[in-house]
């Protein structure tokens, strides 16, 4: 610890026993509920190990009453209403000043002086230099009133997630994302069996999602996205029947979907996207009855457009592009979807001509249907292409014309159908033509049967890819 900093915790201790010594003067007996000496003295060591100002304990000698602190939280002792606790600590951006300081540090003995604290909370405090979180701060008789620990934005921390995070058997809240984690998630936190939210978003963590997770019976909200996770989605997902959001994106993931996924009803939210998940999707999905969102964009599921997705009539937001979708749109595929507002299937291979039955939808505000085969007159009406605008995407697909009630729609960047069966080209989309590849598909949107081939490749190939 930095001189200055010693020096101030012993005045901290100094002004500590003058207030215990005035609280027993006579007349005392009616002063106001204070922190017993030990919780305030592991206060002024947790202070000081973390903050940049020496002489935090000299404006705060009494930092839950007379003198408080708006990022320390104390609550009445339920059994003596003269003693208070200290039950959350908490560093962000609306606990301005004063900042962390270069080096600081979460110490285990001085957590432990703080046995009925409920939240720890630091954002931005571990900026510089690597800290790992040491294993003996939650082993060892760790507070065990712990319920929320969130621990984001700290690029500085790193190292692996301490095992021992396990044993909290209170925790309710674990959020370590936006850090620098590294290693395995630890299977000894499948022993939260009270947790209900896991971030560990954005971080740099690798191996894979252990079976053990399915134990976590209270989980709501699982958020992994943003790692280096691979293997396959565990089928022990479909434990966690309380699940309402699934975020494993931008992650290494392989395999195909466990059918045992259709088994979380209470799903709102399932982001798959960004992996190398393989299709088709198996049909239980259909049990996801409250279903929103399915984010399942840059997979190769190289199939036709899931049928299953038609199932989903709560579903307003689904993302399929990159997938290495064939054949054509269904034309019924999406007509019970009523709530739908965004649907992307851009960058497929998709043929065939638009169903006009999308139009149909009454909430769709965004239609990606770009950089696919599709052909044939847009046979959308004016009304609905004019409402989305430039939110309807049907540039790449060089087979595309509009009709008469359309030519106006100049950014659909569709030559008028009469210039199709004249044989002739509108200058709009002369350039197109000077970039497409014979047969009349342009370089880089085309797969044919080498793309095709190439997607299975890319699939039989995953396990050797990580």
């Amino acid at each position: 610890m930095a001189p200055s900093l010693s020096f101030a915790l012993s005045v901290a201790i100094l002004l500590l026993l003058q207030l215990e010594a005035a609280t027993a003067q006579p007349g005392a007996g009616d002063a106001a509920p204070q922190l017993p000496r030990a919780e305030l003295a592991a206060v002024f060591r947790v202070m000081a190990d973390l903050l940049g100002d020496p002489a935090w304990p000299q404006l705060h000698p009494r930092p839950c009453t007379d003198t408080p602190w708006p990022g320390l939280q104390c609550e009445a002792a339920p059994d003596d209403a003269r003693v208070l606790r200290a039950t959350r600590l908490h560093f962000g951006p609306d606990v301005a000043t004063p900042p962390c300081r270069p080096g600081a540090r979460l110490d285990a003995a001085s957590l432990r002086g703080l046995p009925h604290l409920k939240t720890l909370s630091l954002f931005g405090c571990f900026a510089g230099a690597g800290v790992e979180l040491s294993a003996a701060l939650f082993a060892g008789g760790p507070p065990s009133s712990l319920e929320q620990i969130v621990l984001k934005s700290n690029p500085g921390l790193r190292g692996p997630i301490p095992a021992t995070l396990g044993g909290l058997r209170s925790l309710r809240v674990l959020s370590l994302s936006q850090n620098g984690f590294g290693g395995g998630i630890p299977r000894e936190l499948a022993g939260l069996a009270a947790l209900q939210q896991l971030d560990l978003s954005y971080n740099n963590i690798t191996g894979e999602i252990p079976e053990e997770i399915g134990g976590m019976a209270s989980l709501t909200i699982l958020d992994l996205s943003w790692n280096g996770i691979a293997g396959g989605v565990p089928a022990a997902l479909g434990k966690l029947r309380r699940l309402q959001k699934a975020d494993l994106s931008h992650n290494r993931l392989a395999g195909r979907v466990p059918p045992e996924v259709g088994s979380l009803r209470e799903l709102v939210f399932l982001d798959l996207s960004h992996n190398a998940l393989a299709g088709p999707l198996p049909g239980s999905l259909a049990g996801l009855s409250k279903l929103q969102y399915l984010l399942l964009q840059e997979n190769p599921l190289c199939t036709a457009v899931p049928s299953v997705v038609g199932a989903l009539r709560r579903l307003q937001v689904l993302g399929l592009s990159d997938c290495g979708l064939t054949g054509p749109i269904p034309r019924a595929a999406f007509a019970a979807l009523g709530s739908l507002t965004a649907l992307s299937l851009d960058r497929n291979r998709l043929d065939g001509p638009i169903p006009a039955a999308l139009a149909a939808l009454p909430h769709l505000g965004q239609l990606n249907l770009s950089q696919n085969r599709l052909a044939g007159e847009i046979a959308l009406p004016g009304e609905f292409v004019a409402r989305l605008g430039r939110r309807l995407d049907v540039r790449g697909n060089d087979e595309l014309c509009v009709g008469r009630g359309l030519q106006g729609s100049g950014y659909l960047v569709a030559p008028p159908c009469a210039d199709r069966r004249d044989g002739g080209r509108s200058p709009e989309v002369s350039g197109a033509a000077a970039a497409a590849a014979p047969g009349g598909r342009r370089r880089g949107y085309g797969y044919g049967a080498v793309g095709v081939l190439a997607c299975h490749v890319f699939v039989s190939s995953l396990v050797y890819r990580w």
